[in-house]
This record gives structure tokens, sequence and C-alpha cells, in this order.
């Protein structure tokens, strides 16, 4: 970890995000990217391959509930350079991959089917019990040389099954069937340790910061 992230991988990151929930693309500001969201609680996102000058007179020049500042840097240096206005979001870890990933050999229990579904240049697998309750759900969403993986979840009542494991290993096979060796994603605490028992490795903290309603 420490590695300094490339701008171009963030572009092609936020590009693959933006597609996966059907949004409109990133457009450049200044060193960083801007994406008009248009969530009730998230308005736009603006997001730095490292936290310089730009970034810091953008924490200045925005009052406006609901925008976020995301950079690749740590929270203890972000807080050091803002004002009290911006919160802290829980801990993000841009990680990356190159495959094959350290899957071990998993099969999908008898009680479950795969479903495959494609749009944009995504492939969205779901894991489903035979009652058609959803289990599993993730996305591989390809740009030009990258294979980025996004919302990725289990449900509750289906987790330590090695669903997860299994819908990694799907969803990589997607990317090599493409000839996309390079993999990124963004991960939670909890989902950082899943990735990283699959071979995947921290490139940088990933900080958020928001004014939240009051």
């Amino acid at each position: 970890m420490g590695n300094r992230v490339s701008s171009d991988v963030i572009e092609k990151w936020l590009n693959a995000w933006s597609l996966s929930r059907e949004l409109p693309l990133p457009i450049k500001f200044k060193s960083g990217y801007k994406i008009d969201v248009g969530y009730e609680k998230q308005k736009a996102r603006y997001v730095f391959a490292e936290l310089n000058e730009d970034f810091i007179q953008l924490t200045k020049t925005i009052n406006e509930t609901w925008v976020f500042l995301k950079v690749c840097a740590s929270p203890e240096d972000v807080i050091n350079k803002i004002s009290g206005k911006w919160v802290i979001q829980p801990q993000g870890y841009l990680m990356s991959c190159a495959s094959p990933m350290s899957i071990p050999q998993i099969s999908l229990p008898d009680d479950y089917i795969v479903e495959f579904e494609n749009y944009n240049s995504i492939t969205l697998i779901k894991i489903m019990t035979k009652d058609r309750e959803l289990a599993s759900i993730g996305r591989v969403i390809i740009v030009d040389d990258v294979a980025v993986y996004d919302r990725i979840s289990t449900e509750e009542n289906h987790k330590r099954k090695g669903l997860a494991t299994y819908l990694m290993t799907e969803l990589e096979q997607i990317a090599i069937s493409k000839n996309v060796y390079k993999n990124f994603l963004v991960a939670t605490e909890q989902g950082k340790l899943l990735y990283q028992s699959l071979g995947w490795q921290v490139c940088s903290l990933y900080t958020s910061v928001v004014i939240p309603s009051q």
C-alpha cells in the first residue's frame, strides 16, 4: 500500500462505477473527476487520485450537503487539511489484482443456481436459491484494459457458504474471456478481508468526506 494511484486508473474505475449504476459518465474537474449522481443523499461526487491543492480548495468552496469528495489518501492526512464541516465516511480501500486470483477450487452448493445478465459493458451475476431468493450478486465492468468489480454483496442468511468466493471466480472468468487481466475494486473494511484472501492487494486508502444534513 502507499503506491501512487494513476489518474488513468481512477478515470476507468469511475467510468465503470457510472456504467454500473446507469449514471452520466465522469467529467474532468481540474486534476480530478466529477460525477453528477443525482441521489437524495449523494448529489454528486468528486474523486481525486491524490490529496492536492485542487481537493483542498474544493472543500473550501462547497457548502452544499450530500456532495461527496473522495481521494486516494489516508483519513488522517485528509482531516488535517479540511474544515470541521466535513465528516469522514467509513473507510474504503482501492484494491487491485492481476489474474489469476488465488482462488481455491470451489463448487456451487447444490441448492443454488447462477444467472447471468449483460448490459452496456457489464456482466451481472446473481446466485439464487432454487426458490428464487437472491443470495449473492455482483458485477464486472470492462473498461478498455481494466476489469472493475462492483456492487458485490451476499445476503446475511447466505454468508459463510463460499458464495462470494464462487461469485468472484465467475466474474473473473468473464474478464479473462475478454483478455482482460488487470482487476480493480473499492472495498469496505469487511470486504477487504475476503479480497485479500483471494490475492487482492490494497493500492491505496480511499477516503470520503461529506457535509451531511443537520
